[in-house]
C-alpha cells in the first residue's frame, strides 16, 4: 500500500519516515511568483525557501508557480492534486535515497488558462520578487548580435497587443512587462526580477532583454524599467536529472509515497546571489545561500571549472565508448586529465573566490561527476556545444594565451569536439549531434579529413573560436591532439597527453 501525497495525508507520509513541512502552510502567503517550475527550481530555490520556513521564518515569502507553456498543463494537474507538495529525493553516491516533502510552493497557475490571475498576482503589492527559470532560450537573445530576438511568435503576439488592451500575454516577458506596467500606473513600486537560470550575468541578461522587449511596446515604460527595476545576478548549481518512472517507482516502493512528480538531485547545492532587492528578500543567508556584493568570481569558477570540465570529459568519454558521466569519472586516466585541465589551465584564469577553497572545489567536482545514482548522460553534456564551448572554454584559452600559459589540455578538449562532430564514434557507430549550428559544425568537421583535408577547418569559424586558427600556440597542440584522436583514439591520446 502507498500513500498519495497531499495536504490531507502529510501525517501519514511523516509516519512512513519521510520528513514533511513542520510549519503551518495555511499561514504562508505569496511573496514570490516564479515562472518556470521545473525540476531545478524545485530542487533549488523552492528548497531554500522551504528550509527557511522550517526554521520558523519566511511565512510571507511563499511561492506561487507559473507555467506559461501549453505543456505545463501536466505540472498544473500534479500540483493541484498534491496541493503544491512534492518530494525532493537526494541521491547519494552509495545508492541511498534521502526524501523530503517540500511545502514552499503554495499555488500553481497555468497561464494559458489562468492568465488574468497571473497578471493580478504579479501586479499585487504583496509580490516582491518575480523569479525565472525559463532556460537560456527563454531570454530570446540573438546569438550573433547579443540583442533581443523579437521574432518569436509569442513575443510577436504580445507586442501586437495595444497598450491598455484587455488581451492577456502568452510569454514570460509579456506577463512580467504587463504586470510592471500596471504597478507603475498604480504607483506600486516594482518587484525585483530574479533570474535563476544557468546563464552568465543572468540578471544583466534579463534586464537587457526585458527592457528591450518593453521598449518595443512603450518607450516610457522601458525607461522606467531600466531605472527602477532590480535584476540581481546569481550563480546556481545543482545537478537535477529528469524525473523518470523508475524514480517514482523507487519512492513508492522504498518509502510508500505516491508522488506524481517527485524531483531527484545530487547532494551538492550552491547559490551565490547578488544582494539587490529594494522590496526585501527572504533571509537566504541563514540557509546556506552565499549572499554577496559581486557574483562574478563564483560565476567564473563554475563556468571555467564545472561547466568546462563537463566538456572536457564528455567528447573523449563518448568517443571511448562511455555513455554516462559517472563512468568517465571512475576511470583514473580520464580523472587525471580533468584535474590537469582544472588545476593547470582553468584555475589560473580565476581571481580569488571568497569563501571557497578551489582545490577542495576541484576534488568535489570529480566526486559529483562520479555519482552513479545521478546517471547524467554524455549525450546531454555533448548537446549544444556551439553555445557552450565559446562561453565556457574559449575564454580560458584566450586568458591563458594572453598570460603566456600553456593550453594543451584545452586544445585536446576542442579537438575532441571536432572529432565528435564528425558524427561517428571509434566503434563506427553514428553519433546524433545535437546543436543549433549542427549543419555548419558537421560540415567543418567533415573537411578535416580526406584527400583535400584542411585540418584547421573546424577552427576556422570566428563565431565560435575568434582568431584561434591563426595562433600557432593553440593550433600546435590542437593539431597534435586531433591527429592522435584520428590515428590512435581517445584513450591512447589521453595516455600520450599524461606523459607530456
Amino acid at each position: 500500500m502507498t500513500t498519495h501525497l497531499s495536504h490531507q495525508t502529510l501525517d501519514e507520509v511523516a509516519g512512513l519516515g519521510v520528513p514533511v513541512p513542520g510549519y503551518d502552510r495555511s499561514a504562508v502567503t505569496t511573496g514570490i511568483v516564479h515562472v518556470g517550475v521545473g525540476g531545478f527550481h524545485r530542487a533549488h530555490q523552492a528548497m531554500y525557501v522551504d528550509r527557511l520556513m522550517q526554521a520558523g521564518g519566511a511565512q510571507d515569502w511563499g511561492i506561487t508557480g507559473v507555467g506559461v507553456l501549453p505543456g505545463d498543463a501536466r505540472m498544473a494537474e500534479v500540483m493541484a492534486a498534491q496541493d503544491g507538495l512534492y518530494t525532493l529525493v537526494v541521491k547519494h553516491p552509495d545508492g541511498s535515497l534521502e526524501p523530503r516533502v517540500i511545502g514552499s510552493i503554495v499555488d500553481y497557475l497555468h497561464a494559458p488558462s489562468r492568465g488574468q490571475e497571473v497578471v493580478d498576482l504579479m501586479a499585487a503589492p504583496s509580490t516582491r520578487i518575480v523569479s525565472l527559470t525559463v532556460t537560456e532560450g527563454g531570454y530570446h537573445v540573438n546569438q550573433v548580435t547579443g540583442e533581443l530576438d523579437a521574432e518569436d511568435d509569442g513575443l510577436q503576439h504580445d507586442l501586437a497587443v495595444p497598450v491598455g488592451d484587455a488581451t492577456l500575454p502568452v510569454t514570460a516577458f509579456g506577463f512580467v512587462v504587463e504586470a510592471l506596467a500596471r504597478r507603475r500606473a498604480a504607483g506600486v513600486p516594482p518587484f525585483t526580477v530574479m533570474s535563476c537560470d544557468n546563464i552568465q550575468g543572468n540578471g544583466e541578461v534579463a534586464h537587457k532583454m526585458i527592457a528591450a522587449f518593453a521598449r518595443l511596446r512603450d518607450a516610457d515604460l522601458a525607461d522606467w524599467i531600466e531605472a527602477e527595476v532590480a535584476f540581481p545576478n546569481s550563480m546556481v548549481d545543482r545537478i537535477t536529472p529528469v524525473t523518470t518512472d523508475a524514480d517514482r517507482g523507487a519512492l513508492a516502493e522504498r518509502f510508500g509515497v505516491e508522488d506524481g512528480w517527485p524531483v531527484v538531485c545530487e547532494p551538492f547545492t550552491q547559490w551565490a546571489l547578488e544582494d539587490h532587492f529594494p522590496l526585501g528578500r527572504p533571509a537566504f543567508e541563514e540557509v546556506g545561500v552565499q549572499v554577496v556584493e559581486d557574483v562574478v568570481p563564483y560565476e567564473l569558477m563554475k563556468l571555467r571549472l564545472l561547466n568546462a570540465s563537463h566538456q572536457a570529459l564528455t567528447y573523449v568519454g563518448y568517443l571511448a565508448g562511455y555513455r554516462y558521466a559517472h563512468e568517465v569519472c571512475t576511470d583514473p586516466l580520464f580523472v587525471d586529465f580533468l584535474l590537469r585541465y582544472m588545476t593547470n589551465e582553468g584555475t589560473p584564469t580565476l581571481a580569488e573566490v571568497p569563501g571557497v577553497d578551489l582545490a577542495a572545489y576541484r576534488r568535489q567536482l570529480i566526486e559529483r561527476f562520479a555519482n552513479p545514482e545521478v546517471r547524467d548522460t554524455l549525450a546531454r553534456l555533448c548537446a549544444e556545444s556551439s553555445d557552450r564551448i565559446p562561453k565556457w572554454l574559449v575564454p580560458v584559452i584566450t586568458a591563458r594565451l594572453a598570460a603566456g600559459g600553456a593550453v594543451d589540455e584545452a586544445a585536446l578538449v576542442v579537438a575532441s569536439w571536432a572529432r565528435y562532430a564528425e558524427g561517428v564514434d571509434e566503434a563506427g557507430q553514428s553519433i546524433d549531434v545535437v546543436d543549433r549550428r549542427k549543419e555548419q559544425v558537421m560540415a567543418r568537421a567533415a573537411r578535416q579529413t580526406g584527400p583535400d583535408a584542411d585540418e584547421l577547418a573546424f577552427l576556422r569559424d570566428p563565431a565560435l573560436f575568434g582568431d584561434l586558427a591563426e595562433d600557432e600556440r593553440f593550433t600546435g597542440p590542437y593539431l597534435e591532439a586531433l591527429r592522435s584522436l584520428h590515428e590512435h583514439g581517445a584513450r591512447t591520446t589521453l595516455e600520450e597527453w599524461a606523459r607530456r
